[in-house]
């Protein structure tokens, strides 16, 4: 199952990403992505759960990035990490079914894919802090 929802993730994430540039409709667009690049994928459900819920919180979740990476703009944080970012946030403060830990682990091989050589750290980094403040009884 892990390994599906890593997939659902991914295409989340090349969602957000992609959304970014071309101001699509971000479900027609996640439904082009899982079409193309996961046609098998048996957890489509998850994936536009958590897209419908990143865009809902996007302006709590940016808030969030911007508190714990301070000497980082937000517009300033490569897009790719921001959409990374956005999804482990999400996750860690506004769902209650996904461990705070699979969501930075999630995140961390999503950045050590397509991020840059800092990414998995900086990801790292920002996600552990909000895991801190946001669920330190649920490690």
């Amino acid at each position: 199952m892990a390994s599906y929802r890593h997939l659902a993730r991914t295409c989340v994430m090349q969602t957000l990403f992609s959304v970014e540039f071309r101001e699509d409709n971000a479900k027609e667009l996640l439904e082009r992505i899982l079409e193309e690049f996961a046609p098998k994928l048996t957890e489509r459900d998850f994936a536009y759960d958590t897209l419908e819920g990143v865009l809902k919180k996007q302006k709590k979740i940016k808030d969030i990035i911007q508190k714990f990476a301070p000497q980082w703009p937000i517009e300033k944080i490569a897009r790719i990490d921001r959409a990374i970012l956005e999804i482990g946030v999400y996750e860690i403060v506004f769902t209650e079914d996904i461990p705070p830990v699979v969501a930075i682990n999630e995140a961390i091989e999503m950045a050590k894919h397509f991020g840059d050589d800092n990414s998995p750290k900086f990801i790292n980094g920002v996600l552990s802090s909000v895991m801190k403040e946001y669920k330190s009884d649920k490690k």
